[in-house]
């Protein structure tokens, strides 16, 4: 993997949005590869395609590119509003890559958070443009990836450090029975996640009790707010994100 962008490819744009996506794709198609299935290289969708810049050609997964220079912020300017929403509730909605790099056109991280870990409540409603923009009443997005539990954030490369495919891959299919879930289900599943995310390592069943009235305000329908949190603590004991210690004891598994 290079982790250098081929400056020749930008000597015809002048705008610099263009030449960042005309390096950035490049450099995906050249280096990139697919998580899901090992796949060693990706296929580019036509221009225009919403919400989706690259797909595999062996397992159809889809894949949407962000870049950024400097380093990756909580919150991700992103396209139209409605198309984003819409995808995102469709069956093919697409994982996202998120790419940083440097004044020098260089890698710094390349990391991607997997269509599952998408919730509605990540996706922020941008106001109106104004009458008098180009584009009056437009509306836009951004995408919050503090919703996104750690795990949830697969880096291919880090602080320009390749990591080896088969821990990318590893990372990946740790998670992916979330896919198998409702979209119900998968919203408690990371709602429970996210929390536990913001305790120490070893963490008691209490502590995770702390965050009932953040979960009764995300599910103000739900009278059971402890009995859900102790039925997500075990699948996701199950499922080896985390491990049970002792009664009422548990540990992050990393």
């Amino acid at each position: 993997m290079n982790l250098h962008f081929n400056k020749k490819l930008a000597e015809n744009y002048r705008s610099p949005s263009q030449i960042i996506r005309v390096l950035s794709e490049d450099w995906v198609k050249n280096n990139g590869y697919c998580p899901n299935c090992n796949t060693p290289s990706l296929s580019e969708f036509a221009n225009n395609q919403p919400v989706a810049d690259f797909y595999c050609p062996s397992c159809a997964e889809q894949y949407e590119l962000k870049s950024k220079k400097g380093t990756l912020s909580h919150i991700i300017n992103d396209g139209t509003y409605d198309t984003m929403m819409q995808r995102l509730n469709s069956d093919d909605n697409p994982s996202f890559f998120f790419l940083t790099y440097s004044k020098e056109l260089s890698v710094n991280n390349f990391l991607i958070i997997p269509k599952h870990f998408f919730k509605q409540d990540m996706i922020v409603k941008r106001k109106p443009l104004s009458i008098t923009a180009k584009r009056a009443g437009w509306v836009g997005c951004n995408i919050d990836l503090r919703k996104v539990p750690e795990s949830g954030k697969v880096f291919l490369v880090k602080n320009q450090e390749i990591i080896a495919k088969n821990i990318v891959s590893q990372q990946f299919q740790q998670t992916i029975f979330l896919r198998a879930q409702t979209q119900r289900a998968r919203g408690w599943t990371l709602d429970v996640w996210q929390c536990i995310d913001r305790l120490d390592e070893q963490f008691t069943l209490q502590q995770v009790y702390h965050f009932v009235d953040e979960l009764k305000g995300k599910y103000p329908d739900n009278h059971h707010i402890q009995d859900k949190i102790r039925q997500q603590l075990q699948v996701l004991r199950d499922k080896g994100i985390i491990e049970f210690l002792a009664r009422g004891h548990y540990r992050k598994i990393k």
